[in-house]
């Protein structure tokens, strides 16, 4: 059986229905004074190319919030170097993209390299 997603209580339906006003006033403040303060020219031409239901759109706004329009699309988010895929859902509203766009790998450790013991010292570097 397949687990519902939900956001506050409500499913991704009555999310989807829900507008900016109705949305705003269920998030966290921060998001709202986000919001409030409106969009910048490129989220607005952002938001412009979603409502024309274009799907895996590439994008540089990081400090996007996440609206209930995004929901089920494919959005294209810069980290620096590449852009990384990210599918939203409803669970993601209410974040921003760059949340979901790690600019930043995790360390990957591996053997000692050549002189970092004093036993390898001794050792050609062939």
């Amino acid at each position: 059986m397949a687990k519902e997603l939900s956001w506050r209580g409500r499913n991704e339906e009555e999310v989807k229905k829900l507008d900016l006003k109705q949305f705003m006033e269920l998030t966290t403040s921060r998001q709202r004074r986000s919001l409030k303060r409106g969009f910048t020219p490129a989220q607005k031409e952002l938001l412009s190319v979603l409502n024309q239901g274009k799907d895996n759109v590439k994008t540089h706004c990081r400090e996007m919030v996440i609206l209930p329009q995004m929901v089920g699309k494919t959005l294209q988010v810069y980290n620096g170097k590449e852009f990384v895929p990210v599918r939203v859902n409803v669970e993601m509203l209410g974040h921003n993209l760059g949340e979901f766009s790690h600019t930043r790998k995790g360390v990957k450790h591996s053997a000692a390299g050549i002189g970092a013991t004093r036993s390898s010292k001794a050792i050609s570097a062939r």
